[in-house]
């Protein structure tokens, strides 16, 4: 599905899930329809501003599958900065990062890219604080491995555990914060302070 509630497409959209969400429900730090994982929905202006535009960026790890197996020196490529393509045709370099080669995370439900076990693949877990456009799936496609599934393992310590697919879980608020490492939510203003628009090779979510 599309990571929001109105579209001017035929696609699935996120009041599809069976929850009531309150009205003006938004996402926060939107995955493309390829991916899966994580997704915040708040009735919360500040958050988008609080995660994205702070002064200290806040980590998101992903749990990554390629394929083929990836060789260590592949890994600290990926660890050190691997130049990606932008807009324009022109390449950036990724800053460091953490990556590490992993199981299969045994609390993910099987998935249809993933039908021929003995096909030779791997598994990685990547912890970044930048948001480039599609930047994890460049990052391994820039190192020679095809992206067969991208998953969003958690945002700070707000973790997917094991929530299931269409899954939507509620937190008090104050135990959200916390777990985003988020201290000034309360004296923090709003998205509806400024205007902001996000550039599309570096976008919010």
């Amino acid at each position: 599905m599309v990571s929001q509630f109105v579209s001017s497409h035929d696609v699935r959209l996120l009041g599809a899930l069976d929850f009531d969400f309150p009205e003006g429900t938004h996402a926060v730090g939107r995955l493309d329809s390829l991916s899966e994982g994580l997704l915040i929905l708040t009735t919360n202006k500040k958050v988008t501003n609080l995660l994205f535009l702070g002064e200290v960026p806040h980590k998101r790890t992903y749990w990554v599958n390629v394929g083929h197996v990836v060789p260590p020196e592949t890994v600290e490529l990926l660890r050190t900065g691997i130049p990606i393509r932008v807009k324009g045709g022109g390449y950036y370099v990724t800053t460091p990062c953490e990556v590490e080669i992993i199981d299969r995370p045994a609390i993910l439900s099987k998935h249809k890219n993933e039908t021929q076990p003995d096909v030779p693949n791997t598994w990685l877990s990547i912890t970044l604080t930048e948001g480039k456009y599609h930047q994890v799936r460049k990052m391994v496609r820039e190192a020679n491995h095809r992206c067969r599934r991208l998953i969003r393992a958690s945002i700070e310590d707000l973790e997917l555990g094991d929530l299931p697919p269409g899954g939507v879980r509620e937190i008090e608020e104050e135990e959200f914060f916390r777990l985003l490492k988020i201290n000034n939510w309360k004296s923090a203003i709003s998205s509806d302070d400024f205007v902001w628009e996000p550039s599309i090779e570096n976008p919010a979510y």
